[in-house]
């Protein structure tokens, strides 16, 4: 399923995806869902939804309770002590957690894949984010290191003998 996946989100396969996806893919919190709902959003380059396919691909997936997958991998963990409407990624290894906001700061910390919390919300155009470390500490992060943990996620289970979309959503 996952390299079915990958080959048509490669190939920006419409009829390929749809046919990857649960008739009743659920694709927003507002009662979005469906396959033709599905067709209409990935036709609409305002939705972006190949790019966020893209990035999803990059992200790994990991087993979920209901006994299928979730790309992202991390939507899938237990981050502590993190609100997840202020909560981000760290997305890579030994980014640097800086002491302000720009390169020439001092690196106190390196993370690799943690969870942070926004600590001023977040700053659009800033290159560097400050967050707060599950610890209490605080630094900046480097912004295009940084994905929202309710970003868009991707859920695919088996039904009747055969892998499906069951949900691409962002938000909560």
């Amino acid at each position: 399923f996952r390299k079915k996946l990958a080959t048509v989100v490669r190939a920006r396969d419409v009829d390929g995806l749809a046919a990857l996806a649960a008739t009743d893919i659920k694709l927003d919190f507002g009662g979005g869902s469906g396959v033709a709902e599905l067709r209409k959003r990935l036709a609409d380059k305002d939705w972006k939804l190949w790019d966020e396919l893209d990035t999803l691909l990059t992200l790994g997936c990991a087993a979920n309770d209901q006994g299928g997958i979730t790309l992202p991998w991390y939507f899938d963990q237990k981050i502590d002590k993190i609100d997840p409407m202020m909560g981000m990624i760290v997305m890579g290894q030994n980014v640097p957690l800086r002491d302000g906001p720009g390169q020439n700061s001092t690196a106190v910390r390196m993370l690799s894949w943690d969870g942070v919390e926004l600590a001023a919300g977040l700053q659009p155009g800033k290159p560097y984010q400050n967050v707060k470390l599950a610890d209490g500490s605080l630094g900046y992060v480097e912004t295009g290191k940084l994905r929202s943990l309710i970003a868009y996620r991707l859920t695919a289970t088996s039904r009747d003998g055969k892998w499906s979309i069951i949900s691409l959503v962002a938000g909560d």
